[in-house]
């Protein structure tokens, strides 16, 4: 899953994006991965386009791995974009169990991209602290980066079909399940966040209260 499991190499800063990458002070291969790895989780204005994960700062698995496969591609390189169905559970996905028991679901199918080379995978989205690796994928295939928005949907959203209906459930009902999925783990960073900023003003309060207590906040 390690980004020195990629290959490294110079990035031409002659092409587009080798450029976009040279103008954050990156020049190689696996600099970049680094980079991308370290943005933020989070769905974006077009899914389909990778184009956009170094403007809006963020990007989920599609986008991220496919504007990596791209930039290897411009640089010569074959590192392939893989699309892979496995079932999604609070195991190997911190953060969905809530959802899934609510509804009545020990896991849910869902759609992963990642990168492969030399045979060995390689994902930037899911080096989650507490997470279990994919062991077992029901389904992965090489596709290319334009094929992230409506091809991986369809075959998604083909796969959930028939998982559904070999377990007597309703199909759409399972679909919107796991949206909600998707939408807990986006919230996640965001209240982690607000946890955090609420810890250090308490400490603020806290040592300001210490501090009185102490004649440290008595100003005349």
């Amino acid at each position: 899953m390690s980004v020195e499991r990629l290959p490294d190499f110079a990035l031409d800063d002659g092409r587009p994006l080798g450029r976009e990458f040279a103008a954050l002070g990156l020049g190689s291969y696996r600099e970049a991965a680094r980079y991308v790895r370290s943005l933020p989780y989070g769905r974006n204005t077009d899914r389909s386009d990778w184009r956009v994960v170094l403007k809006e700062g963020r990007g989920a698995c599609s986008t991220k791995h496919a504007l990596l496969a791209e930039l290897a591609r411009e640089n010569g390189r074959h590192v392939a974009l893989m699309l892979g169905i496995y079932e999604m559970c609070e195991e190997n996905i911190p953060g969905i169990g809530a959802v899934l028991e609510r509804h009545g679901l020990p896991c849910i199918p869902d759609a992963h991209c990642y990168l492969a080379h030399e045979g060995t995978r390689v994902d930037l989205t899911r080096e989650v602290e507490g997470a279990e690796y994919i062991e077992r994928f029901l389904h992965e295939e090489e596709i290319y980066p334009r094929q992230i928005g409506e091809y991986k949907v369809r075959a998604h959203r083909g796969f959930v079909r028939r998982w559904a209906m070999e377990r007597g459930r309703d199909p759409e009902r399972v679909w919107r399940v796991r949206e909600r999925c998707i939408a807990a783990l986006e919230r996640r960073p965001r209240i982690e966040q607000r946890v955090k900023e609420a810890g250090k003003t308490n400490l603020t309060m806290t040592s300001l209260s210490h501090g009185r207590s102490q004649g440290g906040g008595d100003c005349s």
